[in-house]
């Protein structure tokens, strides 16, 4: 799988290559994983990462397998959605927390959320953007759109106060905060 995607690209290396999802569990998880480090080894990969809510029991899974943990784990998280466990799990073993879905697609109605917006100038979706940052994550945008392709550069321009982010991380809901498919749960 990974010749075959080095010749679409035309790349001679990919650097981050994810694993989609841990299903349906140890078998697919690890023999996809064994073969990505292989060719990491061989240098057609930099680094080998997880997609998809991969839980602490997948990443267990990998490490009871004395595997290399992954370099990314790739899950929903923004403030509603925080995924505490698996974040604590990622941060103690130096897996980088990639946020998919930051801008909670465009969920910009919370009471809090627009205090907060109030207070900084800003628009909720770099309040959100900023959230991450501040959290350590890697927020995974996208956009079609050039104002705010151009807007969600400028995140770097200012930052929320203690107060604020306590606000914000007081926001969360656990599973029900989840906007996407989120299986935290599953086997």
């Amino acid at each position: 799988m990974v010749d075959e995607s080095l010749k679409k690209l035309g790349f001679e290396y990919i650097d981050l290559y994810l694993i989609h999802d841990p299903y349906p569990g140890k078998t697919k998880s690890l023999g996809t994983h064994r073969p990505l480090l292989a060719a990491q080894k061989s240098g057609k990969i930099r680094s080998v990462g997880v997609s998809n809510q991969y839980g602490v029991h997948h990443l267990e899974e990998i490490r009871n397998e004395g595997l290399p943990a992954p370099s990314v784990n790739q899950i929903e998280l923004h403030p509603f959605g925080q995924q505490k466990l698996i974040v604590e799990y990622c941060a103690v073993n130096g897996i980088a927390g990639e946020a998919y879905s930051p801008l909670v697609r465009g969920v910009a109605r919370d009471q809090t959320v627009l205090q907060v917006v109030n207070e900084v100038g800003k628009s909720p979706f770099l309040v959100y953007i900023r959230w991450s940052l501040q959290r350590g994550f890697i927020p995974l945008l996208k956009s079609a759109t050039p104002f705010r392709i151009v807007e969600n550069a400028s995140v770097s321009n200012f930052q929320l106060s203690e107060e604020q982010m306590a606000a914000l991380n007081a926001l969360d809901k656990g599973r029900d905060g989840a906007v996407t498919w989120n299986p935290v749960d599953a086997p």
